[in-house]
């Protein structure tokens, strides 16, 4: 472990040009360096021989309460989720009977991002199973300057299952594996060691020792199964699942872009998005690409692509530079220069739009224009009036609740907000100078 740990630590200091062929490469030992460290801890455990059979569906207080809101609150996203879980549920089940993994998991996406392909969580984890870039390169998931297959919903679904085979090899149930799933295998270890009696190792004697988040996230999970299992009894009409979309593939040796095809081929840029949620600029890259297309679409597509321009992606280049000034945040200086805040978060490899400070060089992203007027002040409010504030883009609930003094708590509270996560042209109800 140490000279693996080693290697990986010097393959990481190599720097390499944007277009050096060397790149795959590096990738490449990265991804072979993990796996081999993930081998050496699982053969370190004692392993389980078999996985298969159903997951223990205990309904007690925790559960409860998760059902309750999915009643309420999360209702709505809730049953958006089961609705969209159509896409994708056939072939998931199809990968779970080839691995023998119970098929309750198929519900793991639900908990983990409502089955969104392109969900990326503030821990920067990506994609319907919520893969984190180390644990991507451990399973084989490539990402590159046009791919990242975190997105992809059948080889993620493929790495997710081997994840959760070794994680239940190691702990040897399936709730403690999940537990281990959401905040990984050491953080478990770790609170198993800790017991005063090192035995207790079911999932609900670490349940008060495990980090807040990990521990709903397993109640979560088991509360969704019981719901969709016996939706009657928990009061929801679930509506009918999207059927899941037939594709047939062909080679693409040239970056082509989405939309232009979906245009020449007549058909939704949408449905070519979504068969290819792995493309990070839905375009495909400049080397041969099995590209997914509706059944029926091979000849007219290939013919297409022939004809299409080539399309060269938004952030090959900068166009300057910005330092950073006191009070800014990435949203001001994104609608500053016309671009998104994940264009400069991707070019400048941030690990969070949050942590910038005063007097930092950020390169701008190649497509951003001059910089623009000023936005217009949010409106002001009175103490104890009331506006309807319309969400722009860059707002942040701490921002929100130090313009129109009053609290996060407050905001979250009045809009039934189960997260700090806002979209832009949200409504939100706020009373100036209420705490």
């Amino acid at each position: 472990l140490a000279r693996l740990d080693e290697a990986y630590g010097i393959i990481l200091k190599i720097d390499l040009p944007a277009d050096s062929p060397l790149l795959q490469d590096k990738n490449d030992l990265r991804i072979l360096i993990a796996q081999r460290i993930q081998q050496v801890n699982a053969i370190q455990m004692t392993a389980v021989p078999s996985v298969n059979g159903s997951i223990s569906l205990v309904e007690n207080q925790w559960v409860r309460k998760e059902i309750a809101s999915f009643q309420t609150v999360e209702r709505r996203v809730f049953e958006e989720g089961y609705k969209r879980s159509g896409l994708y549920k056939d072939m998931i089940l199809e990968e779970l009977h080839r691995a023998g993994l119970p098929e309750q998991l198929v519900w793991v996406p639900l908990i983990e991002s409502w089955f969104k392909v392109r969900a990326l969580s503030r821990a920067r984890a990506l994609g319907m199973w919520q893969f984190i870039s180390s644990t991507g390169y451990r399973y084989g998931l490539k990402r590159d300057k046009y791919v990242d297959e975190r997105m992809d919903p059948v080889k993620s679904t493929r790495a997710a299952i081997q994840h959760l085979s070794d994680l239940h090899g190691i702990f040897g149930e399936w709730t403690t594996a999940l537990a281990a799933y959401n905040c990984g295998q050491a953080n478990v270890q770790r609170t198993i060691r800790a017991q005063r009696i090192d035995y207790l190792d079911n999932f609900w004697d670490l349940f008060g020792n495990l980090p807040w988040e990990t521990a709903r996230y397993v109640p979560r999970f088991i509360a969704a199964v019981m719901i969709i299992e016996n939706p009657e009894k928990y009061g929801f009409d679930l509506p009918t699942p999207d059927p899941p979309i037939r594709f047939e593939t062909i080679s693409v040796n040239a970056p082509v872009k989405l939309a232009g095809l979906a245009q020449s081929l007549g058909i939704d840029p949408l449905v070519l998005t979504i068969l290819n949620s792995e493309l990070r600029f839905d375009s495909t890259p400049n080397y041969e690409y099995e590209l997914r297309v509706p059944a029926g679409y091979c000849e007219q597509a290939l013919s297409a692509c022939s004809t299409l321009p080539k399309y060269i992606p938004p952030d090959a280049a900068f166009s300057g530079w910005h330092t950073v000034r006191r009070g800014e945040t990435l949203g001001h200086i994104a609608r500053r220069y016309r671009t998104s805040v994940s264009a400069f978060v991707r070019i400048n490899g941030l690990r969070s739009s949050r942590l910038i400070y005063p007097g930092q060089k950020l390169k701008i992203p190649g497509t951003a224009g001059a910089p623009a007027a000023s936005s217009p002040p949010p409106p002001a409010a009175k103490p104890g009036e009331t506006i309807t504030y319309v969400v722009r883009a860059g707002d942040t609930l701490f921002q929100l609740a130090r313009t129109y003094n009053t609290t996060v708590e407050r905001i979250k509270a009045d809009n039934r907000l189960v997260s700090d996560t806002l979209s832009i042209g949200q409504r939100l109800s706020i009373e100036a100078g209420k705490s």
